[in-house]
């Protein structure tokens, strides 16, 4: 599994991805709550990630915080099968979000434009028609 990103743990925590970067967080922090499912077949894990993921949500803006967690989040996957199989889910979805960690570039050339244009990255539901305008 790769680590997660502290970016992306840090963009999540400070809201970036509205909505679904809320409902992210969430199902983030149940993830950590969550207990292992057969405690006594599994040797103790050092630290949950709580602590981590409390402090975060303290500070969202705290690089050395997200760094913190997302190594705490390897160490309990490294030792927790069931929680590396939650926290690989969860990432997936987490990458899906785009939360500004990556980049954009945006070109317009050439003759003269008619029409709107928007510059940026990960647009969606835009619709250009207003009423009656097909």
């Amino acid at each position: 599994m790769d680590p997660i990103s502290a970016v992306l743990l840090g963009s999540i925590a400070t809201g970036a991805g509205g909505e679904a970067g809320k409902a992210l967080w969430l199902r983030l922090t149940d993830l950590v709550r969550r207990k292992a499912q057969d405690e006594e077949a599994q040797p103790p894990v050092p630290s949950t990630g709580e602590l981590e993921l409390a402090r975060l949500d303290e500070d969202p803006h705290a690089p050395e915080r997200a760094q913190a967690l997302s190594e705490a989040l390897m160490r309990r996957a490294e030792q927790d099968s069931v929680f590396r199989a939650g926290l690989t889910q969860w990432h997936q979805q987490a990458q899906a979000l785009r939360t500004g960690d990556g980049e954009t570039s945006n070109t317009i050339s050439g003759g003269t434009q008619k029409g709107p244009v928007l510059q940026g990255r990960d647009f969606s539901g835009i619709n250009f028609n207003g009423p009656g305008q097909n």
